[in-house]
């Protein structure tokens, strides 16, 4: 089954993709990864990516498709994947549709993990960290014992400045903008899949793998 999952940060997505994996046995193809990766072995097109991201600059997607479709010529690929991270917006679907087409490998689903707004707020504003162990918390949903403690160590908690209200409301205004409207995108193609990702992992996780096998990915 060849799937790409959507949702915005904070969705659970992440969660979901790596129970999916254990379930039917096919990687989480993620950029970010395959960028690292193939910059620390030096392929040439992790050299030319390297070199965009030494100046400051985004790797253009001709850079990353290139790195996509050499990851998705693995054997583990062979049944199948899901994309993680990319496409961020219809440009970059379009382009990784056409490159898909091109290898025989179109994508099945688009499963869009879809929680409200102020709940996403709430699990990435409300996030602190131990600044001795790194335990993580949330002040709304997993608080510690003692407010601002941490309940294996007893040191500070602290808000990380990428959890901060200003700078989330700006990820997830990005994502409303760039990301979202793959929904429409996907959803002209028959392929979405929308998931109410709120509720327990496994009622979430029920949810998706009902529509993975009513497509086939059994």
């Amino acid at each position: 089954m060849r799937i790409v999952m959507l949702g915005a940060p904070g969705a659970g997505k992440g969660t979901q993709a790596k129970k999916l994996i254990e379930k039917y046995k096919i990687p989480q193809i993620s950029t970010g990864d395959i960028l690292r990766q193939s910059v620390a072995e030096g392929t040439p097109l992790g050299k030319e990516a390297k070199g965009f991201m030494d100046r400051g600059e985004l790797v253009p997607d001709k850079v990353v498709l290139g790195l996509v479709e050499e990851r998705l010529g693995q054997p583990d690929c062979k049944a199948g994947f899901i994309l993680d991270g990319f496409p961020r917006n219809t440009a970059q679907a379009a382009a990784l549709d056409g490159m898909l087409s091109k290898i025989g490998k179109p994508l099945q689903l688009a499963i869009s993990v879809d929680v409200p707004f102020e709940d996403l707020m709430k699990r990435l504003t409300g996030r602190r960290t131990c600044r001795t162990c790194g335990q993580m918390y949330n002040v709304y949903f997993n608080a510690p014992a003692k407010e601002g403690k941490c309940d294996k160590d007893g040191a500070e908690l602290y808000q990380r400045d990428d959890d901060k209200e200003e700078t989330i409301r700006k990820r997830l205004q990005v994502y409303e903008s760039q990301t979202a409207p793959l929904i429409e995108y996907y959803g002209g193609k028959g392929i979405v899949r929308r998931i109410k990702g709120t509720g327990s992992i496994s009622d979430i996780f029920n949810a998706i793998t009902a529509e993975i096998d009513k497509a086939g990915g059994k």
